[in-house]
């Protein structure tokens, strides 16, 4: 999935009623690189924890009184701006989220302190509707999302802690504290630093999902789409194109229930049906659209032998790309239906006593026949008296 498991959700519904947001119990998460490649184990799907903000602050007219502090840059004077700045703390929004809003004020306050204390980070602001490309260019998919640069180089992670004052120059001060600390090392222990720092980073842009749900036997859907509680989805930003390693219904077969059913002729069933979508890439190429999938799901039982029977689930699946408005925010949607019908395949051999019968069945009908013909001829050829 490209995207970030701190925002990846999942949530179910069925004609029910039932709905389930944010599923947590069962799904573990872990980032991925941007080849692919699993890293850092996110851990189960949590909830995301509460964050602190100020409210304290008085409104921007009084912070602008004494001048602008947070300073607004736009495309043209970015990257001179990050150029000319050894250290650039950097607050992406949108004038139209709310927690942008809310951190507005929080925002010019911490760029004054910084003014006044001399710490020698440049505090600025980018208007992502205004400036849709640079923002693209940095993958913001998130507002605010607030981004420390370094001799204009991102340093990841994203700050994500509470957003007050107090626990912004806190960040600040850390950050530059580390920065000369390591500044002083050796060359060796300079690149063990980096090394360490780039095997613990757990801001990698994909995520995968690994788990199972339990749903009610009726119609409904789970849908994998970006959310957060301290966040509002930059839906331009939002990428649902997927991989499905693997996606079935019912528990997964064993060995020996795989060797058992191979014995079923493929017009039957075959292991297959239960998987299809396994392995499928579904490939987003435009803004603003989503795969959705459609799965109708049969059981069957399986009737072959051994001290159980063995239950499956065969799907027939057909999947579709989803046109979305731009405001709202696309999502990976599985829609399923379980068929109130079930197939049984059972396999019947003969008992011995049964085969017995057969044979005798058989012999005695030879000799029938045979007399049968016997009769018949001796009748034809009868010699005839003169």
């Amino acid at each position: 999935m490209d995207m970030p498991c701190e925002f990846a959700t999942i949530d179910v519904v069925d004609v029910l009623g039932t709905r389930n947001d944010n599923v947590t119990k069962n799904i573990n998460k872990w980032q991925l690189d941007a080849r692919g490649v699993r890293k850092n184990y996110e851990g189960r799907n949590r909830e995301q924890r509460d964050i602190e903000h100020d409210t304290h602050h008085p409104d921007m007219e009084v912070l602008h009184s004494n001048g602008v502090h947070a300073v607004p840059l736009d495309e043209q004077s970015y990257t001179g701006w990050l150029e000319s700045h050894h250290y650039t703390f950097v607050n992406f929004y949108a004038p139209w989220c709310i927690w942008c809003q809310r951190l507005e004020p929080v925002w010019e306050a911490f760029a004054e302190k910084v003014e006044e204390e001399q710490i020698p980070v440049s505090v600025v602001q980018v208007d992502c509707v205004a400036n849709r490309d640079l923002c693209m260019n940095h993958r913001i998919q998130a507002f605010p999302a607030l981004r420390l640069f370094k001799d204009s180089q991102p340093q990841s992670p994203d700050y994500r802690s509470d957003r007050t004052v107090e626990a912004f120059t806190e960040f600040i001060k850390s950050r530059l504290a580390q920065d000369e600390q390591v500044a002083n090392m050796d060359e060796q222990a300079k690149k063990a630093h980096e090394d360490r720092k780039e095997m613990i980073r757990d801001d990698h842009p994909g995520c995968l999902l690994s788990g199972f749900l339990l749903v009610n036997r009726v119609p409904g859907n789970f849908h994998i789409e970006s959310r957060s509680k301290h966040h509002n989805m930059n839906p331009q930003a939002a990428n649902l194109s997927h991989v499905v390693n693997h996606l079935s219904f019912g528990p997964v077969m064993t060995n020996v229930m795989y060797r058992r059913v191979n014995e079923v002729p493929a017009e039957y069933f075959s292991p297959e049906s239960t998987m299809p979508m396994d392995n499928s890439v579904y490939m987003n190429t435009k803004l603003h659209q989503a795969y959705h999938h459609y799965l109708k799901v049969v059981s069957t039982n399986l009737n072959i032998g051994g001290k159980e029977p063995v239950m499956a689930y065969q799907i027939v699946q057909s999947s579709q790309v989803m046109q979305y408005y731009e405001e709202d925010v696309p999502e990976a949607r599985f829609t399923y239906d379980l068929s109130p019908m079930a197939v049984v395949v059972t396999r019947k051999g003969k008992k011995w006593y049964e085969f017995i019968t057969s044979i005798c069945a058989l012999i005695g009908g030879t000799f029938t026949v045979v007399g049968l013909i016997s009769g018949f001829l001796s009748i034809i050829f009868k010699a005839k008296k003169i």
